[in-house]
């Protein structure tokens, strides 16, 4: 197989093997409910995207797109570019000193470098760090943060916006008796929750999720995943994670990335069971990473 970066398509041949211990069983329960369709508009794209800090070229030529409503994976060993990526489409790199970007991306067809204000990018594109982040301030006022800054006053109208947004991210019941309680005090899934919450509450398009997941306990995890499936009936989500197994668990499309190339993408039960090209077979297989 050639370096070239990969995109499978629906049509691309490859060999039935399973590489993934387990991967087979889980792609099976995937099918079983509702298939994500194959034909989805991209939400957000990248073409020919190389990103650079100064002299170290980070990302290479990356041609990459987002379906709309649907989960997207990013998988790779670390260092690979995957959170650089991620932060490329918000902007979050303008604020690394000598970070130079080049290509496009895109936001339903506009380029958000180009053609969409960054705070209005910022809004339409809300981000969830590896690590839990509220401000030392109140529930209530964690949520009602970004209205607020986005000209939102009346009382009434930030009630229904923290609510809405806190049954959003799941977490409404555990919440709604303590809304103003010191975030701060809450365990660090609930934080992380609420941390979802106030990025939904500005109401944005496109999530993104940087292992948001990694510094969690198992239970935990596993709420902020079934949100995750969930929260794609309203919203595009592109998450980073090492964690191979919740990307087959709960992504509809994975691209695996390595050495800031983007070796491969595509449906993510064909990611794991069938790989096209060989590092992704080996990577999967946990030969290395």
């Amino acid at each position: 197989m050639p370096n070239a970066t990969l995109e499978r398509t629906a049509s691309a041949g490859h060999a039935p093997a399973t590489y993934m211990p387990h991967a087979q069983g889980q792609a099976a329960d995937r099918r079983m409910k509702e298939k994500a369709p194959a034909d989805a508009p991209a939400k957000m794209g990248v073409r020919g995207l190389d990103l650079y800090y100064k002299d170290f070229q980070a990302l290479k030529g990356i041609n990459l797109e987002f379906p709309k409503n649907q989960v997207t994976a990013l998988i790779g060993p670390s260092g690979c570019g995957k959170s650089t990526l991620l932060k490329s489409l918000n902007r979050m790199n303008d604020l690394v000193e000598g970070c130079r970007v080049e290509g496009e991306i895109t936001l339903d067809g506009e380029d958000a470098y180009r053609s969409i204000d960054v705070n209005s990018l910022r809004r339409r594109v809300g981000m969830v760090f590896q690590q839990p982040n509220p401000f030392p301030m109140s529930v209530y006022d964690n949520v009602a943060f970004g209205p607020r800054t986005h000209g939102i006053k009346n009382r009434a109208d930030l009630d229904e916006i923290v609510e809405q947004s806190l049954r959003d991210a799941a977490i409404w019941d555990e919440m709604k008796d303590r809304l103003k309680k010191n975030a701060l005090g809450f365990s660090g899934g609930q934080q992380q929750r609420l941390c979802i919450a106030r990025a939904l509450a500005v109401r944005p398009e496109v999530l993104l999720m940087d292992e948001a997941t990694s510094a969690l306990d198992p239970i935990s995890t596993a709420k902020i995943e079934d949100l995750v499936g969930e929260l794609k009936s309203k919203y595009t989500v592109i998450m980073v994670t090492h964690n191979m197994l919740q990307a087959l668990r709960v992504s509809d499309k994975t691209a695996f990335f390595l050495l800031g190339e983007m070796v491969e993408a595509g449906a993510t039960d064909d990611i794991f069971t069938a790989p096209v090209d060989p590092r992704t077979a080996d990577y999967v297989a946990g030969r290395f990473g």
